[in-house]
């Protein structure tokens, strides 16, 4: 068995862990860092190859309105009244009053953020938040800040193990401290011990079939948590969106504001059948346009009719497309005063005075994005050409994850988390642009608080003797190809078990088959298949992750956010939010037999 040994261990290669690792090379030059990753540094992980129309990084600058030293208030109120009061209010201060120190440190490695004339970076108001905060270089800000953290990183004596699976947490001999972590290289056995810790390993896209996460995403870090004893929050809000089947574009802002057609592989215009009898076509179509600001599914937002009504049809066996072509029926703009007012003061178009812009969507889209045409059509889905897009609700991000605190310290010594892989500083929602902004601001805490307990740390490289026994047991076991299904039909199975019972419609009795038929799949177990033992162990992880998101979600009985819970499938609306009884957040731990799931009041100074 290979073994590394280090002063801090992060796992993971995107904002987050990027972040964590200049801070502490910032701080200390001489301390011993590793950076492992599943794949290449800055070609592997979410923020390197995220993409939207203008994708947003949410600060509060001095320039920011209100303007005033202390505007970050407003945008910590924000976070915690947008994410539904069921996340911990401090982590909000810190996300909010740390932001501008990250847009700077970002801007200092030269990322190219679009500024207005006078030099002040342009920002633009995002879904839940109450003022314009959003920073952006265009539909690629995520990946310039990634080309940017790389570029300093290759500067520093920090050592990058690429291709590198870490898959377990390695724990003291009294197992109450993280003092490493187990991986595959180049298939082979390894150990690293760290005297501390970060997970920066990401969401869980591939629990889901439709996602707009790239490869790999299986959510790693937090069944290696759970499975140490850590833990977990928030896990049934995952944001859903709208995408693009065959490019993962989420299909928000512009792509909304334009107003196409919803239609279905019949050709039927479907939206009506599914919104109130009384509410009229116009309101349907005003609500089409909402979509643009709101477009992750929200209890909160009515656009969430829309949501409901894509998987309803998807259910059905129906594929389900966006149409440019031409006008929904009986489209009436004298009634789309607030349509045409948006198009005229943010984007300086008179629609009512271009017939061919009033009639067709295609140019409505092009007019104001032609950007998102383009990317479209080098990925092969030509609007120009009258080609639809098909879309589904994808995931899009986990809200939850390894709790944390305001050090970014989870419940085990030892053990740190940032980025998405961590939980308690986003609610139900977060305000668009906060998860890019959520990675350089804990990236840098859990750098810089690993480095210090590091420091301090001289158990660190004591280890349970028989954890080694324990992890080449499994291994054996997942190779033994008579131990239950190959993996391949496993991970498949545990997607469509979360699309059925986990996606738009959440109800008691579809949450309970699932949940029984993940019990049961795990009684069966999996073995490696054609597709390898990194991808098995991925698929172990996720069916793991899966039985969180459905517990929790059973669980929280009311809507909150993506969270939208039914009594009955064929209900045509979920339950009411309810404040009085689950303002509350659901931790989630490992027990002795079973998953526990306990209900606690978060943090919060109201």
């Amino acid at each position: 068995m290979r073994q590394y040994s280090c002063d801090v261990l992060i796992v993971g290669s995107g904002g987050a862990a990027l972040r964590a690792a200049l801070a502490i090379m910032d701080k200390d030059p001489k301390a011993k860092v590793i950076l492992a990753t599943k794949g290449k540094l800055g070609k592997s992980g979410v923020t390197a190859n995220a993409r939207s129309d203008r994708m947003a990084f949410h600060v509060s600058l001095p320039s920011t309105e209100p303007v005033g030293e202390d505007n970050w208030r407003y945008h910590a109120d924000d976070i915690y009244r947008t994410g539904g009061y069921v996340s911990d209010e401090d982590l909000a201060q810190i996300l909010a009053k740390n932001s501008c120190e990250a847009f700077e440190y970002l801007d200092s490695l030269g990322v190219p953020w679009v500024r207005k004339e006078d030099g002040r970076p342009d920002q633009f108001l995002t879904d839940g938040s109450r003022y314009p905060r959003a920073c952006y270089t265009g539909p690629y800000t995520a990946n310039h800040i990634e080309e940017a953290l790389v570029k300093r990183i290759r500067t520093l004596p920090v050592k990058v193990l690429e291709d590198f699976m870490v898959f377990d947490l390695a724990l003291s001999s009294s197992k109450d401290r993280v003092t490493g972590a187990f991986g595959l290289k180049d298939k082979e056995l390894a150990l690293i011990k760290a005297r501390a810790t970060i997970l920066a390993t990401g969401g869980a896209g591939e629990a889901f079939k439709v996602n707009v996460y790239p490869e790999g995403m299986t959510g790693d870090g937090y069944a290696m948590a759970y499975r140490a004893g850590a833990e977990l929050v928030n896990m049934e809000f995952i944001q859903i969106g709208l995408s693009s089947v065959k490019t993962k574009l989420a299909c928000s802002g512009s792509m909304m504001r334009a107003i196409p057609r919803f239609v279905n592989d019949m050709g039927e215009e479907f939206l009506p059948k599914y919104f109130p009898a009384n509410m009229s076509l116009d309101k349907i179509y005003l609500t089409i346009f909402q979509k643009g600001a709101s477009w992750p599914v929200s209890f909160e937002h009515k656009s969430h009719l829309i949501d409901i009504a894509v998987y309803r049809q998807l259910r059905k066996g129906r594929k389900v497309y966006l149409d440019y072509t031409c006008n929904p029926r009986r489209l009436r703009w004298e009634k789309m005063e607030k349509v045409l007012n948006w198009y005229r003061k943010i984007k300086g178009v008179d629609l009512l005075k271009s017939k061919e812009l009033k009639e067709c969507p295609f140019l409505r889209l092009k007019a104001i994005n032609p950007e998102v045409i383009s990317y479209l059509k080098e990925r092969g889905v030509d609007l120009e050409r009258k080609d639809m897009v098909e879309i589904e609700p994808a995931a899009q991000h986990f809200q939850g994850g390894i709790r944390i605190r305001e050090r970014a310290q989870t419940s085990l010594k030892g053990l740190y988390a940032a980025g998405e892989c961590a939980g308690g500083q986003h609610g139900a929602n977060r305000p668009g642009g906060n998860a890019l902004l959520d990675c350089q601001v804990f990236g840098k805490i859990a750098g810089l608080n690993a480095l210090k307990e590091a420091r301090t740390n001289s158990t660190s490289f004591d280890f349970d003797l028989d954890c080694s026994r324990r992890i080449k047991e499994k291994l054996s076991n997942l190779e033994d190809k008579t131990r239950g299904e190959k993996a391949s039909l496993v991970r498949s199975r545990v997607q469509d078990l979360l699309f059925l019972y986990a996606s738009i419609i959440r109800t008691e009795d579809g949450l309970n088959k699932g949940l029984e038929e993940l019990k049961e799949i795990e009684r069966t177990g999996l073995h490696a298949d054609e597709r390898g033992l990194g991808f098995t162990l991925e698929t172990l992880n996720l069916l793991k992750v899966a039985q969180m998101i459905m517990g929790a979600a059973r669980m929280r009985r009311e809507s909150r956010g993506p969270h939208l819970y039914f009594r009955r499938f064929e209900d045509p609306e979920p339950l009411p939010r309810d404040d009085n009884l689950w303002q509350k957040y659901i931790i989630i731990r490992k027990g002795k037999e079973n998953m526990e799931f306990i209900l606690k009041k978060p943090v919060s100074f109201h």
